[in-house]
């Protein structure tokens, strides 16, 4: 199946922050890709060559300094827990996010979900797949 969501953009007010935010949470480092100003993707920590982009999942997001605004009423992004979702949620409070809503099971289509406002004030949601027993 291939996926209907190619790309996220979050937008954040101050880059070094959410780049800060969004590794501690995600546990992976955040790069800026050479001659792309104001933009930080999830990669492996290696800079690449000259050229070519950051190693990323298929469907990834970037960070991004612009003419958005942060916010709590635009689309909402849900990041994968990798099966920890208890993990993701700690990891928001210890990088000073809010917890808006705690998790909760959505059903087996869906599994469990959680949302949180980040650094720069984006409410996002974090998704982890399951039967509801955990």
């Amino acid at each position: 199946m291939q996926n209907t969501i190619v790309w996220a953009d979050i937008p954040a007010v101050d880059l070094a922050r959410a780049m800060k935010f969004y590794s501690h949470v995600l546990g992976m480092p955040m790069t800026k890709p050479p001659g792309m100003e104001g933009v930080a993707l999830v990669g492996t920590g290696t800079p690449p060559p000259a050229g070519e982009r950051p190693a990323v999942s298929p469907v990834s997001f970037d960070l991004f300094t612009g003419d958005r605004k942060p916010g709590m009423d635009g689309a909402t992004v849900y990041l994968n827990s990798m099966g920890d979702i208890d993990g993701m949620i700690a990891r928001v409070k210890e990088a000073g996010g809010e917890i808006l809503k705690e998790k909760e099971f959505m059903g087996p289509m869906v599994g469990w979900t959680a949302f949180f406002r980040d650094s720069e004030g984006n409410r996002v949601g974090i998704e982890q797949m399951g039967d509801g027993t955990e």
